[in-house]
């Protein structure tokens, strides 16, 4: 936006605490801020006595349009401020930089509720706890939940009147152990809930409450004479009291504590967070930022104990931080220890964002040198092949089939000469009868960059064809159809002596076999085959049991996917025994199954 520009509306704008957005010439929003004074802090952009860096200039130079939003208060335009940032993640705004899926452990709602390990937080109504970065550490806490506590992990739906009209039998999970059998009334709801129960309190790493009502149990049992099921329950206490004792004690006040630390450096930073609940710490993550403009370590800060507090749905009243805060979050103290336990928990956790910062640093080095060394062999490539431009992006596609059946192709991309898995696309083929390589060939290439004119994608640099000049040709025909034939390279590369052609020449290339440029291509050649060969054995696996059981008239998708679930394979429920079957799914189903495995 220019100056004068900015003048026009500078009036406009209010004195008054609020947030800010600000768009590009296409609407984009750029930049969200809050401020306790719009108009004051608006004007600081675009003053030339203010010194900016090169990021704030390039941010002001695209502003075309100024819009905002007046609250009640400081706080208020703090929170809307992340919500606008969550939810439309504008380019200049702290963002989180690693977009990995964390898991969650989820409590789903719905009559006696199963407890499992998810990575999709839907708005359900469930409850979700996490996200948990340690994905090894939620499974061990997950598996300390099904010894300690039988749950059911079917998916049938228990309602009263399912449950009253006999609708269900027990499965293999009840005879072991692993659940009380509520699908046929034998664990009430009342008595389900109370698991449930002693589930959440796992979770929040409250263990006394579960020891004590195993305890309980286990007495119950000695009573009873039931030694052996006591025996069970003692184990069962004895996993718990291990479980607990691997949890540190830091400190010696049982209140629940957020302990958070940064480290920052350039654009790049990380948040490390500690969770303490009644002494212990109970979760651990470290939140990797982006920083695009010039952000305070304060600010970045205020930034990550909202999405902490917000995604883990923290109630801890104290937080434990290394310097002030200007935003702090409403009934909540803050303190800056000095000495004593909460000071070694910060320590603790500003080590561990130190570690990432570091690791980061070094990750950055190492990609800096590999950057520069296929920069040359990229250009060695580009001098081999006569190419016009530096191949950069590079992607290769491979034609795989068993005997006409399961057809499929893949592609992967390589960029700046290394492995972009993100970019990575497998292709069902959908048009194509029989054995016709070229035909699937042209499909896929053709699906391919139809979806990337589409999306509004760059287009590679190099297309390679992994086959003969038939599959190059009918990988042509697609990017001709597509009018993009003389906006790419493509070549193909024969499967026997790995020489290279282009269309139309009756003469290949055939690339000095210790050559860095040759090393490459074979890379990429072996990345394609791997890729489609792991898909195509994937596709042929669930074609394997679609034949098995899905023609199968009388058993249907639940029933199929009860056996699957118990046993795993075909192959093993044909060798189950009459009776567990029976038992599984029914005398009458049982019946039909058998007969038509002997057929």
């Amino acid at each position: 936006m220019e100056k004068e520009l900015f003048k026009k509306i500078q009036d406009s704008l209010p004195n008054e605490p609020g947030i800010y957005q600000y768009f590009d010439e296409k609407g984009n929003l750029l930049y969200v801020g809050k401020a306790k004074n719009i108009r004051k802090r608006v004007s600081s952009y675009f003053l030339s006595n203010h010194q900016h860096t090169l990021k704030t200039i390039e941010l002001v130079q695209k502003i075309k349009d100024i819009q905002f939003t007046i609250v009640n208060s400081e706080h208020d335009a703090f929170i809307l401020e992340n919500e606008l940032i969550k939810n439309y993640q504008p380019k200049y705004n702290i963002n989180l930089k690693d977009d990995k899926t964390y898991p969650y452990i989820v409590i789903k709602k719905e009559n006696f509720p199963r407890v499992f390990l998810t990575r999709r937080k839907i708005n359900d109504g469930s409850t979700y706890i996490g996200p948990f970065t340690h994905v090894m550490a939620v499974r061990e806490l997950i598996d300390h939940i099904k010894h300690t506590i039988p749950l059911r992990t079917c998916t049938l739906p228990l309602t009263e009147k399912n449950i009253k009209q006999g609708k269900f039998k027990v499965c293999l999970e009840y005879h072991l152990g692993n659940c009380l059998g509520p699908c046929q009334g034998f664990q009430s709801k009342e008595a389900y809930s109370h698991s449930i129960e002693q589930v959440q309190h796992l979770l929040k790493g409250n263990v006394k409450p579960v020891i004590h009502n195993l305890k309980a149990q286990m007495l119950d049992e000695a009573n009873a004479m039931a030694f052996e099921k006591a025996a069970i329950t003692k184990k069962k206490i004895e996993e718990l009291n291990h479980y607990q004792t691997n949890s540190v004690v830091y400190t010696k006040q049982q209140h629940a504590m957020d302990v958070f630390s940064i480290a920052h450096e350039s654009d790049q930073a990380y948040v490390s967070y500690l969770m303490v609940e009644n002494g212990r710490i109970i979760q651990t993550h470290i939140l990797p930022l982006s920083v695009p403009l010039e952000e305070s370590k304060e600010t970045i800060l205020i930034f990550a104990i909202h999405y902490f507090r917000t995604n883990l749905s923290s109630r801890a009243k104290e937080i434990i931080v290394p310097f002030e805060l200007g935003e702090k979050v409403f009934d909540v103290k803050y303190t800056i220890p000095q000495v004593g336990d909460k000071e070694q928990l910060l320590a603790l956790s500003q080590k561990n964002a130190n570690y990432a910062l570091k690791e980061w640093k070094h990750k950055q080095a190492l990609l800096s040198v590999e950057t520069i060394e296929y920069s040359e062999v990229l250009e060695e490539m580009k001098e081999a092949l006569h190419l016009k431009q530096t191949p950069n992006h590079i992607e290769c596609f491979d034609n795989s089939n068993f005997q006409g059946a399961y057809p499929v192709s893949a592609m992967v991309c390589f960029k700046n000469g290394t492995p972009s898995k993100s970019d990575y696309r497998k292709f069902n083929i959908k048009t194509v009868l029989g054995i016709n390589d070229f035909a699937s060939m042209k499909e896929s290439v053709g699906r391919r960059y139809k979806s990337v004119i589409e999306n509004k994608q760059q287009l590679p640099q190099l297309i390679i064809i992994d086959g003969g000049k038939g599959q190059l040709n009918a990988a042509l025909e697609a990017l001709t159809e597509l009018g993009i034939q003389d906006k790419v390279t493509t070549v193909g590369l024969a499967k026997n002596i790995e020489e290279l052609f282009f269309p139309g020449d009756s003469k290949s290339i055939i690339l000095d076999w210790h050559s860095e440029a040759h090393k490459l291509i074979r890379n990429i050649r072996d990345e394609v085959h791997r890729f489609g060969i792991q898909f195509h054995r994937s596709k042929r696996s669930k074609g394997a049991l679609e034949t098995g059981l899905d023609h199968i008239v009388g058993i249907g998708p639940k029933t199929k996917e009860l056996l699957l679930l118990h046993f795993k394979s075909v192959q093993k429920i044909k060798q189950a025994k009459p009776t567990l079957l029976a038992q599984l799914i029914g005398d009458k189903k049982a019946a039909i199954l058998l007969a038509a495995f002997e057929k």
